[in-house]
């Protein structure tokens, strides 16, 4: 099939063979491979085109001929149009089945080591009810379904690819179940008390994003309102109803973002409450603040945490760097199996909760550094130990090629590389083997049920 005789917009049958990293169908016909948004391995579809490449075409399913014999039905009433759990209506052994693949054909293909040894993925034990974080955004102007008609004010999920444009949530099956009632709440009070959410095109209104977080383990809840302006009176009555009816409440804080950059960041004040709730893992506590970052899944962070310690075999002896340590969770977690770990990380706040959480623990071994990793090891002037152990946990895209070379000198017996995007990890892990290290562990970990994400532990040797 050449490309030139294919349109956008053209409806083309497929059969799904495959699912890509990232939760596409796959299908090839004719030499050509079609990337199926809402599609799954073994059904049998009609797509529209909405996307033509040299080597690839993008489409999506708008009918199916033929179910896929591993195909559920999804529990969510918006799964069609959210966009954010797109595996849920396929059975949950699969995903995992296709988790596991997509990681070792990525490895294969652009870390070009073949034939590996992969560890079974360790799956999720609780695959609903199981965010420990949720950012929903207030909007005037919802995506319509139908004939369905709205209030003025809605709470909800962007339509994926319209950033104008919110879903209307009722209820998330993939965030803890009080986040629904939170949800419902905020919704009844906005359009009682006739509050404005902002415009994102018109750059109006005043209710930005409601954040809700979660301690899983210590039952403790916050509410970040995030707005455009301080204007408390307004969101008064939001803050007394939540408060009254959700028992479990710990922090309510108002976030203000007075710009027109669209994210659920600015000054906070606090007002009700403590500024930071806490959660567990394992025997230790940690500090959640309004923007701080912490692992979204508190059930599986355990099992990563616990999976780290045993493939890094650590020994009493052993210095340890914890490269990206955002609020310390990792380098605590493991420093009693050590004689010291070192963590930096370029975010001022998370160092400040990192101390915290240290000394909460109390953990003596221990020591942060803010700033940035890839000028760390040539401005710093402190002098610390040279580390034999490394574990980074690096944000998606990866590490950053001055990075990779300081690692390189510092020239660790062990590297841990943690990630939740394989084909970084995979890039990066392709120059350490290059460097005379040597693949001895991999274990993927399903984080995030019902949707593309993989977390991933590789394991480096000198």
């Amino acid at each position: 099939m050449e490309n030139k005789k294919l349109k956008r917009g053209q409806e083309i049958n497929l059969k799904i063979s495959d699912l890509a990293f990232g939760g596409k169908g796959i299908s090839k016909k004719d030499d050509l491979v079609f990337f199926v948004k809402d599609a799954i391995p073994n059904q049998e579809i009609i797509a529209k085109i909405s996307k033509i490449k040299k080597k690839y075409a993008e489409a999506y399913r708008i009918d199916t001929l033929k179910d896929s014999t591993d195909q559920v039905k999804p529990v969510c009433e918006h799964f069609k149009w959210c966009g954010g759990c797109t595996t849920q209506q396929l059975d949950y052994q699969k995903q995992l089945y296709y988790k596991q693949k997509q990681v070792s054909d990525i490895l294969n293909k652009i870390g070009g080591e073949k034939n590996l040894d992969i560890n079974t993925i360790i799956g999720c034990e609780h695959t609903l009810f199981y965010r420990n974080k949720m950012e929903y955004t207030f909007s005037g102007v919802p995506w319509y379904i139908g004939d369905e008609s709205y209030d003025d004010i809605i709470i909800g999920l962007h339509v994926p690819k319209r950033f104008d444009k919110i879903l209307n949530i009722n209820k998330c099956h993939i965030n803890h179940e009080v986040f629904n009632d939170i949800l419902k709440i905020s919704k009844e009070v906005a359009i009682k008390e006739k509050m404005i959410p902002y415009h994102v095109r018109k750059h109006t209104g005043f209710l930005r994003f409601l954040v809700i977080r979660i301690g899983i383990h210590t039952n403790e809840v916050m509410v970040n309102l995030v707005t455009a302006g301080y204007k408390p009176k307004i969101i008064k009555p939001l803050v007394d109803a939540l408060t009254d009816r959700i028992p479990n409440i710990k922090s309510i804080v108002n976030t203000i973002n007075n710009q027109k950059s669209n994210i659920a960041s600015g000054t906070s004040k606090l007002l009700y409450g403590d500024e930071f709730i806490y959660e567990k893992i394992g025997n230790y506590i940690f500090k959640i603040s309004a923007n701080s970052f912490f692992q979204t899944n508190s059930y599986q962070v355990k099992t990563l945490y616990d999976y780290i310690i045993k493939t890094a075999n650590f020994k009493k002896s052993d210095i340890v760097y914890d490269l990206y340590c955002g609020t310390g969770t990792i380098g605590i977690y493991v420093s009693s199996f050590v004689k010291k770990v070192y963590g930096i990380e370029i975010v001022k706040d998370a160092i400040k909760d990192a101390n915290f959480n240290a000394k909460k623990n109390n953990i003596k071994n221990i020591a942060f550094y803010d700033s940035d990793i890839k000028d760390f090891f040539t401005n710093q002037n402190t002098k610390i130990d040279k580390p034999n152990v490394i574990i980074i946990d690096p944000p998606r895209p990866g590490l950053h090629p001055d990075v990779v070379k300081d690692i390189i000198t510092l020239s660790p017996s062990k590297i841990i590389y943690v990630s939740c995007n394989p084909s970084t990890q995979a890039r990066d892990v392709k120059i350490f083997l290059e460097d005379n290290y040597k693949i001895s562990d991999i274990q993927p970990i399903d984080m995030f049920p019902h949707t593309p994400h993989i977390e991933c532990i590789i394991t480096l040797k000198k």
